[in-house]
């Protein structure tokens, strides 16, 4: 058997929430049914299937694209079989956005920021370790404060700020891995702030700044978000940022640092982006949208 393509694209994700409902009907806009699916219900059925897959509503049917908005939690095993599926997707020529690969590498904020780094963009020190001894004795040297991240993590959950010589969780409060990044002193001013840059293709779409009275400046952490002015350092390194973890769209967050240099913090493959449109009034949805149907418009013959 082999497998047709539909006129279909599937959203992945756990949640019918509002940025589901509107890249639904974004996607529709351009032409294109959706189907709204659970990874969690998916999963592989080899000799079965013309694609080897289970897809439901699809049968023996390849969606035209798949947009990956959000994968639930689970064990290991899970996770490795959720994101099994999506590099299945990938090697069978559908479209996947983000594919699996930009998600592992995202989700993994040691190979985030490593990639980062490779790529030549600046970026904060960053250490990543299992034995605590080791880790502990980088708090006691550091130049400064440190941030303690959760390895896998999201919307500021989770982060600690370490000062120097404080002693760092034991190991089973961190889930056995240390991720520990310098803290960016940035200048003088009466509110902490950094940038959130969404990146499509190759394309800044939008950016806010948020500000917050706390050093978490995360939007779900009660930060406000203000339109970003123009600035072309953020644009190229949020643009290079994306293309270092291989997203096809990210949300990418910047700092400025004491001396008013920006730094690469980190590289979202799954970036909400409800604050960022309340802030800049732009309809990132739509956005996402086109740039899918342009990835799938047939190529003019010459």
């Amino acid at each position: 058997m082999s497998a047709t393509r539909s006129d279909t694209v599937v959203i992945f994700t756990e949640d019918a929430d509002w940025h589901t409902r509107r890249l639904k009907a974004a996607i529709e806009h351009e032409g294109f049914d959706v189907l709204v699916l659970s990874l969690n219900d998916c999963g592989f059925a080899i000799g079965e299937t013309a694609h080897g897959l289970v897809l439901p509503g699809l049968g023996d049917r390849l969606p035209a694209a798949a947009f990956v908005r959000l994968i639930d939690k689970g064990s290991t095993e899970q996770i490795t079989a959720r994101l099994g599926l999506l590099h299945a997707l990938r090697e069978s020529g559908v479209k996947v956005m983000n594919d699996a690969r930009a998600i592992e590498r995202c989700v993994d904020k040691s190979m985030t920021s490593f990639l980062i780094a490779s790529a030549g963009l600046p970026t904060p020190r960053s250490f990543v370790g299992e034995d605590r001894a080791a880790m502990q004795a980088l708090v006691d040297e550091a130049p400064g404060d440190m941030v303690l991240k959760p390895l896998f993590g999201a919307q500021g959950r989770g982060i600690r700020r370490i000062p120097r010589r404080s002693p760092l969780p034991e190991p089973e409060k961190v889930g056995g891995i240390y991720y520990l990044q310098d803290f960016v002193a940035a200048p003088e001013a009466e509110t902490y702030q950094d940038w959130r840059v969404f990146v499509i293709g190759e394309t800044v779409v939008a950016s806010m700044l948020r500000r917050s009275p706390r050093w978490i400046t995360n939007i779900h952490q009660g930060a406000v978000g203000v339109p970003a002015p123009f600035d072309a350092r953020a644009h190229e390194l949020a643009i290079r940022a994306a293309a270092a973890v291989g997203a096809d769209y990210a949300g990418v967050d910047l700092i400025e640092d004491a001396g008013g240099a920006l730094q690469v913090l980190e590289v979202n493959s799954m970036p909400a982006w409800k604050g960022l449109q309340r802030a800049t009034d732009i309809d990132v949805a739509a956005a996402l949208a086109r740039h899918l149907a342009a990835t799938l418009a047939p190529v003019p013959a010459t």
